[in-house]
Formats: structure tokens, C-alpha cells, sequence
């Protein structure tokens, strides 16, 4: 076991489960422009970095033209609904809990303002002293410098941080800046990559990080 001080969470997927409702917007956006609907499990397979991103690649290359509007019909549509059928992740809170001593973050990619409204909505957010999402920094996963401002900020030893997370961001940032890293591997992304990615550890359920840190 390894003893930590700081304990990163990444979010989608690893702490709650949002690709039905991710999808579903997705969709909601697609058919409003008279674009063709993609299988939930496609969309899932876009999500990791940021909507823009996402909403991307869910056009495609040949639809491009649309993404200004795109952006705005997901945004209206997915604040309305982020939480139709979004819950936690199993284990989830209880694995908050049994580390409730340590200092937690969460890190994503997902936009700030959704993030805060689910782990609220869910009843997490006060496990957290502090919530990074896309808008709340300049910089995004797996950029080094947001590694460099939490171990500042919480005066913690790289060798005592821990990111957990679902996707290959969260491994190449862990790599970038030395901490250590914990791959889920039944979260949103994908299961080779992960297991490609020289995790540190890895989980198939987010509470068997309880014996690989104290």
C-alpha cells in the first residue's frame, strides 16, 4: 500500500455515471440538425476531452459547419438534463467516505458549471475542497501545469498524490508530473488504452482503491 496525502478524482466515469445522458444530448444536438443519431456507445467512445471535443466529433468532419450552433443547442439541452439519468458510480461515495481524512480534488475535463450542478445534484461536492473543470483554469488534462498548481497549492510531495480516473489523460498526466496514477478500467474509456498505459494500479471497482492507499 502506498501512503497519500492528496487524492485526485477524475469525474465521468469514475465517480459518476453520465454516458446515457452525455449520449442523450449528443443525440437531442444531432437531430435538431438534421444530422443522422449515433449509438450511445460511439458517443461514449468521443468523450474525454471537453465538449468541444466531443461535440466534434460527434458531427464529423463532413459537419463541421454546424459546431457554433451545435455547442449552443448541447449546452441548453444537457444543463437542463444532466441529471435525468446520471448517478454515482458504484462504491463511489463510499470510497469518499472511508477517505473523508485526505484531501480530494477533482480534476475533469467536463465543464466546471456541470460538474459543480451533478456533484451537487448527487450530493458529493462537499467531500471536495476544490472542483477543476474545463473553464475554472486555463489549462486542461493532461497538461502538467495543473498537477504543478495542486501539489503547490496543497503542499504536497508528488510521490504522496494520486490521480484516479477512467480515462488516458489522467495516466499521461500522472506520467508527466510523477504522482501516482490509478486506472478504472469499467468507466468511459477505453479498456486497451488504459491497460496500455502503465498505470500505477488498476480497479475494476473504484472501491478497491481502499487497499492500495492510506
Amino acid at each position: 500500500m502506498k501512503e497519500v496525502d492528496l487524492i485526485i478524482f477524475d469525474f465521468d466515469g469514475t465517480l459518476v455515471s453520465t454516458g446515457t445522458d452525455l449520449a442523450a444530448a449528443v443525440n437531442y444536438t444531432l437531430v435538431k440538425l438534421g444530422c443522422g443519431r449515433k449509438q450511445e456507445e460511439e458517443i461514449i467512445g468521443f468523450v474525454g476531452d471537453g465538449v468541444a471535443k466531443l461535440i466534434e466529433r460527434a458531427l464529423g468532419v463532413d459537419a463541421l459547419e454546424h459546431f457554433p450552433e451545435a455547442i449552443k443547442i448541447f449546452d441548453n439541452y444537457y444543463s437542463e438534463h444532466l441529471l435525468d439519468r446520471t448517478v454515482l458510480c458504484p462504491g463511489a461515495e463510499e470510497i469518499l467516505k472511508y477517505f473523508r481524512n485526505k484531501t480530494k480534488v477533482i480534476l475533469t475535463n467536463k465543464r466546471y458549471n456541470y460538474t459543480q450542478a451533478i456533484s451537487r445534484g448527487l450530493g458529493i461536492e462537499d467531500y471536495f475542497l476544490e472542483i477543476i473543470g474545463d473553464g475554472s483554469m486555463p489549462y486542461r488534462k493532461p497538461d502538467k501545469r495543473l498537477m504543478d498548481y495542486l501539489l503547490t497549492k496543497y503542499s504536497t510531495e508528488k510521490e504522496r498524490a494520486v490521480i484516479i480516473g477512467d480515462g488516458i489523460n489522467d495516466i499521461i498526466l500522472a506520467h508527466k508530473s510523477g504522482i501516482l496514477s490509478c486506472a478504472c478500467l469499467n468507466g468511459l474509456g477505453k479498456r486497451e488504452d488504459l491497460l496500455a498505459s502503465r498505470a500505477d494500479f488498476y480497479c475494476e471497482d473504484l472501491r478497491e482503491i481502499s487497499s492500495f492507499f492510506y
